[in-house]
């Protein structure tokens, strides 16, 4: 360390302003002191629609555990956006997303990735987990719900032979559900695992609002600890129905959006961050989160459901509308959440 530091020192002096490292990705695109970066090393097509994003993540990487998301960056047209995505890779292997194409960043992330390309990281978080004893397992799942579910499947088959899950998948058609042929092949591999595709096409949604589906795919259910990840009306009939059912200990469910609460949008206004010198005008119902990173500002964020805080801007001016409950707030100095905050007028934000 004595004799880089040395050199460090005068490598600055050709580099200034900027910090010798800041040119390191230029020979290897995963160093950077600043940022977490990871390189794209293949992108494996699942439907028309969606493809994982296999990568190869930089130095201080925290290795995922089975079930958890993490924040990826993409630069579209100069402007670095963020997004969360659970990853489907098994914990102790290199991360992967699956990804949907549905939405500005997810349809780069599907149409334009290729190997090589470089992606920007935040590290794994969420408690969306297998839990820590050994026990009979039920995954409900809809759409792209299965990604999270899909990394505990293929690290449990992998790890347990004793292991005992049932997988309910529900996809519009047969051929809209990921993973169908390795689950097909992992369910012949490993009599511990049972895979049911519930196709609405034919039998319309598995209906939660009554126990009688599950019933009569999987009579055991109230014994299995449960794991249901889906469209927002899948989770709160699911929530209902163990509640229901006295069983609610039994289930945890991942949730890729915040509950908001319908009709919950306002007047918006012109939202202004300060110190990136950028300013939007909004409607009511959009999160400040998203605003700022629609307009290129780089924003704080984590869950994007406002529960880890990740994202706390403070208001400098202005109220805003917690889209959850349409309650309006606002003081100066005041931290807001802002992936569940949206304008109630003008805006001011530090950033």
């Amino acid at each position: 360390m004595s004799k880089i530091r040395p050199l460090s020192r005068v490598a600055s002096v050709f580099t200034t302003p900027r910090a010798p490292e800041d040119f390191l990705w230029l020979v290897n695109p995963l160093s950077s002191a600043r940022q977490l970066r990871g390189i794209v090393t293949a992108v494996v097509p699942e439907t028309p629609d969606s493809a994982t994003i296999h990568f190869r993540p930089g130095r201080g990487w925290q290795a995922h555990q089975a079930g958890q998301y993490a924040r990826i960056g993409v630069e579209i047209d100069g402007v670095r956006h963020w997004r969360s995505y659970s990853l489907s890779a098994p914990s102790g292997a290199d991360p992967a997303i699956t990804v949907t194409a549905n939405g500005k960043v997810s349809e780069t992330l599907v149409r334009r990735t290729r190997p090589g390309h470089v992606l920007f990281l935040a590290p794994p978080q969420g408690d969306f987990v297998l839990p820590e004893h050994p026990r009979p397992l039920l995954m409900l799942t809809a759409g792209s719900g299965l990604t999270p579910v899909m990394s505990m499947v293929r690290t449990l088959v992998g790890r347990r032979r004793d292991a005992d899950v049932v997988l309910v998948h529900s996809s519009r058609t047969l051929d809209d559900a990921l993973f169908r042929e390795e689950l097909a092949a992992l369910g012949d591999e490993h009599p511990g695992l049972r895979v049911v595709h519930w196709v609405t096409s034919d039998r319309g949604r598995i209906d939660l609002t009554r126990t009688d589906d599950l019933d009569t795919v999987v009579p055991d259910w109230k014994g299995r600890a449960a794991y249901v990840c889906g469209p927002p009306e899948m989770l709160d009939a699911a929530t209902a129905l163990w509640q229901s059912s006295n069983v609610p200990d039994q289930l945890s469910v991942e949730r890729f959006a915040a509950v908001l609460l319908d009709g919950a949008g306002g007047q918006g206004g012109l939202v202004t961050f300060e110190t990136s010198d950028r300013e939007v005008e909004v409607d009511g119902s959009t999160p400040l989160l998203e605003a700022g990173e629609d307009a290129g500002v780089v924003m704080p964020s984590g869950c994007r459901m406002g529960i880890c805080q990740s994202c706390l801007i403070p208001l400098l001016a202005g109220q805003v509308r917690d889209l959850r409950t349409g309650e309006v707030h606002g003081d100066e100095g005041q931290l807001i959440q802002t992936c569940i905050s949206a304008a109630a007028g003008p805006v001011h934000l530090e950033i």
